[in-house]
C-alpha cells in the first residue's frame, strides 16, 4: 500500500483531531449533565462495535472524497486546512456557559424560549422554536456566533467535508452555461446562515455571482462578518423566506440549500421546491445537502432515531422518511441523483 503524502497525512491528522476533540466535547458534557440532573435521561449513542466500525469507515471514505475532490481541482485544496480556529477559540467557552440554559431548556421541554424583542409576525411558526435546544433558536445573534462550533462539534468534525459534497455537483450542473460570461451565471445559497458555505462557494466559483438568502437578521450578520474579507467581487445577502423567493421566473442559473429541509413541515418542504424551480433558468442546476434518510442509510437508523430524540426536532422524523426524489420529479426536475456521504445526502436535479 503507498503511503499518503505529506499532505494528505496532515489533512488526515487535522480531521482525526477534530473527531477525537468533538467526541471528547459530548461524552463530557454527557456526562456533567448526567451528574447534574440525573432524571435527564439523555441517550449517549451508545454504539456497539459494529456500529462504530460502520461510521469509522463512512468517515474514512467522506474524507477520502474530500481529498481526491480537493487534488482534482474541485476547489482550491487550501480549503481542506481551512478552519476558522480564532473564532472556534472564542466560541468554545460561550458554548460551555450556555450549556445549563440548554440543559434547562430540555429538560422542561421550553421549545418556544425565544428573545421577546423579536416580531412574531415576521416568521412563519416553524420557524419559532429552539432548534436543538439552542438558546434564542435562530433569532439572535448569540445563537449565530456559536452555531458553527456546534455543528462541527456535533458532527465530530466532518461538517465543512460534508459541505464541500455540493461542490462537484454545482460545477457538472453549471458547466451547462459555460459559454456565457462568468459573472452573468447566478448561484443563490438558500438557509445560508452565518456563511459557511458561502465561503466555500467563492472559494470555489471565484467570478460568479453570489447570493446567500436567510430568515435571521442575526445569522445574516454573522455571515456578513465571516465572508467580509473574501477575495472576489462582493456576495450579496438577502432576508427572505425560501417559501417566497425573491427573484424573477427563471433568473437563476444554480441554488445550493443546505441543512434546510429536515427543519421545514412536510408541506413547505414541497412548496420550497416548487420555488426553487420556479426561479431556476432552464438547464439550471439545484443542489440539496442535508441528512442521511432510512431508505438509503439504514445501518444508521439507531443514530437517526437518536437524534431526534435528543435534539428538539420536531420535523427530523418525517424526513428522514420523505420521498425527496419523488417530490422533485413530480415538480418537473430531471436528472435527479443522490448520494449519501457520512451524515449527509446529496441531491443533484436540472430544471
Amino acid at each position: 500500500m503507498a503511503r499518503d503524502s505529506i499532505p494528505k497525512f496532515a489533512y488526515k491528522t487535522l480531521q482525526q483531531g477534530k473527531s477525537i476533540a468533538g467526541l471528547a466535547h459530548k461524552e463530557i458534557s454527557s456526562r456533567i449533565m448526567n451528574l447534574i440532573s440525573p432524571d435527564s435521561d439523555l441517550n449517549n449513542f451508545n454504539l456497539d462495535s459494529n456500529l462504530l466500525q460502520e461510521i469509522q469507515k463512512s468517515m474514512d471514505s467522506l474524507r477520502e472524497e474530500d481529498w481526491n475532490d480537493g487534488e482534482n481541482g474541485i476547489y482550491p485544496t487550501r480549503l481542506l486546512f481551512d478552519e476558522p480556529w480564532l473564532r472556534y477559540i472564542t466560541q468554545y467557552p460561550k458554548v460551555w456557559l450556555d450549556m445549563p440554559n440548554t440543559w434547562e431548556r430540555r429538560k422542561k421541554q421550553k421549545y418556544n424560549d425565544l428573545p421577546k424583542t423579536i416580531e412574531r409576525e415576521d416568521y412563519p411558526n416553524y420557524y419559532l422554536r429552539n432548534f436543538h435546544h439552542q438558546t434564542d433558536g435562530y433569532l439572535s445573534d448569540f445563537s449565530a456566533s456559536i452555531y458553527d462550533l456546534q455543528v462541527e462539534i456535533l458532527f465530530n468534525g466532518t461538517a465543512d467535508s460534508m459541505r464541500r459534497r455540493i461542490l462537484k455537483p454545482l460545477k457538472e450542473g453549471l458547466s451547462t452555461f459555460h459559454e456565457r460570461k462568468t459573472n452573468n451565471v447566478k448561484l443563490l445559497d438558500i438557509a445560508t446562515g452565518s456563511g459557511r458555505t458561502l465561503k466555500q462557494l467563492r472559494a470555489s466559483f471565484p467570478k460568479n455571482k453570489i447570493l446567500g438568502l436567510d430568515l435571521s437578521d442575526s445569522y445574516l450578520k454573522e455571515a456578513s462578518r465571516y465572508i467580509s474579507d473574501l477575495e472576489g467581487d462582493l456576495i450579496e445577502l438577502i432576508k427572505a423566506n425560501a417559501e417566497s423567493l425573491p427573484f424573477e421566473d427563471n433568473s437563476l442559473q444554480a441554488i445550493s440549500c443546505v441543512y434546510l429541509f429536515h427543519e421545514l413541515p412536510r408541506t413547505v418542504r414541497e412548496k420550497v421546491l416548487r420555488e426553487i424551480f420556479r426561479v431556476l433558468e432552464p438547464g439550471g442546476v439545484l443542489v440539496l445537502a442535508d441528512s442521511i434518510q432510512i431508505n438509503d442509510s439504514p445501518k444508521f437508523i439507531s443514530i437517526m432515531e437518536g437524534f431526534y430524540k435528543n435534539f428538539h426536532e420536531p420535523f427530523y422524523c418525517d424526513y428522514i422518511k420523505d420521498d425527496i426524489d419523488t417530490k422533485m420529479s413530480e415538480i418537473g426536475f430531471n436528472n435527479i441523483n443522490s448520494k449519501s456521504f457520512f451524515m449527509t445526502k446529496v441531491w443533484s436535479a436540472i430544471k
